[in-house]
């Protein structure tokens, strides 16, 4: 469904990247929150919970429900899947079923804050993992039914780095909330985190050093080119194999030398999980079917279900820029957050509205000529 990771340059400064996978292309919208904006988080039974953003954010959001000609969507309704704000703190959502379950009772006089709006209350209020991880000490926070998804319980688990490097995965398994460091920077879903840490101890052969020859009795085996390090790795798109593959791409990729070739190297690396339509399929007969999301009319020419990557997010931590690209674009679109420091007023539009394909260089190369 998603995979996480944080990367590093030759100097030490953060970077993050994520894919987002699933079955449909939902109506995604690149949100800018501004210093200031109010937002009031609402769990029923408990007092509502306001606070004001002391941070700019670029997110990318969704709606948590179905707009209707009496009621459109308007910027409170959309919450955060993915973002970054001024001060290099980023957060997001990635899938995780298990979630839902018997919640900690918290006492009806205090004020609680919903799952859904994490990504705006962590963005908009802190700068650094370590305060989000004192914040999440004393506020409360609790799952609820999602309206879009027809009423499933908030099905996901969510991760925040800084620009420090340091990351903190915040988990709700079985309605249990944990909150870990994560010191290997990488995240994708299910089973529960320290499980995948676990995991890590069956890999520990693993080296980017190529052996590119052996001998066997009097033969010796010799590799005709290069990679025969990677043979090792786990070869599926499962949340168990990408969570090794992520950490081995994060730790031995080579460090970039400026932060414009690590933006680039860390898109290098997210490429590797890059999953186009049909790579691996579900029949509903067998078990898999298509995500069902209110107000968007089900996919009835496939027969079957495929995951693929709606849509891959890169964050420069120190220069504070975020890229992303969608199914349908060659190339990552740039949006700096200290260019937009200045505005007083939220403001979103469409990711389906960035560019398409790849750039048409012909004409540029007919005026080139011979030289």
């Amino acid at each position: 469904m998603c995979t996480s990771l944080g990367y590093r340059d030759a100097g030490g400064k953060a970077y993050f990247g994520r894919t987002l996978e699933l079955t449909t292309d939902l109506p995604y919208q690149v949100l800018h929150v501004p210093i200031g904006f109010e937002t009031t988080s609402k769990i029923p039974g408990h007092p509502p919970l306001s606070f004001a953003a002391r941070h700019t954010i670029l997110a990318v959001a969704m709606p948590a429900r179905v707009p209707t000609a009496q009621a459109p969507m308007t910027i409170a309704d959309l919450k955060v899947l993915e973002g970054l704000n001024d001060q290099g703190l980023t957060f997001s959502l990635l899938s995780y079923p298990a979630a839902a379950g018997k919640q900690a009772s918290v006492a009806v006089t205090q004020s609680v804050l919903s799952a859904s709006d994490l990504g705006v209350w962590a963005l908009g209020q802190f700068a650094s993992v370590a305060e989000v991880k004192a914040a999440l000490a004393a506020q409360p926070v609790m799952l609820q039914p999602l309206q879009l998804l027809g009423g499933v319980e908030s099905p996901f688990h969510y991760v925040v780095h800084d620009a420090a490097g340091t990351s903190l995965v915040i988990e709700f398994d079985r309605g249990a909330m944990t909150v870990y460091d994560n010191p290997v920077g990488v995240m994708t879903n299910g089973p529960k985190f320290d499980w995948h840490l676990t995991n890590l101890g069956n890999y520990t052969h693993l080296s980017n050093v190529d052996k590119p020859s052996a001998t066997f009795g009097a033969y010796k085996a010799v590799q005709p080119d290069s990679g025969i390090a990677t043979a090792g790795l786990p070869a599926s798109n499962t949340s168990v194999g990408r969570f090794v593959r992520a950490a081995f791409y994060a730790h031995y990729t080579e460090k970039a030398a400026t932060p414009d070739l690590a933006v680039q190297t860390l898109g290098h690396i997210l490429n590797n999980f890059d999953r186009p339509r049909g790579v691996s399929i579900d029949y509903p007969a067998q078990g898999g079917g298509h995500l069902e999301v209110a107000g968007l009319q089900a996919d009835s020419a496939t027969p079957y279900a495929t995951e693929f990557t709606s849509w891959t997010s890169l964050s420069d931590l120190d220069r504070k820029l975020f890229f992303i690209r969608d199914y349908r674009s060659l190339n990552f679109t740039r949006f700096d957050l200290t260019a937009l420091a200045g505005a007083s007023a939220p403001s979103v539009m469409p990711l389906k509205t960035l560019g398409e394909g790849a750039f048409d260089a012909t004409e540029a190369l007919k005026a080139h000529g011979a030289g």
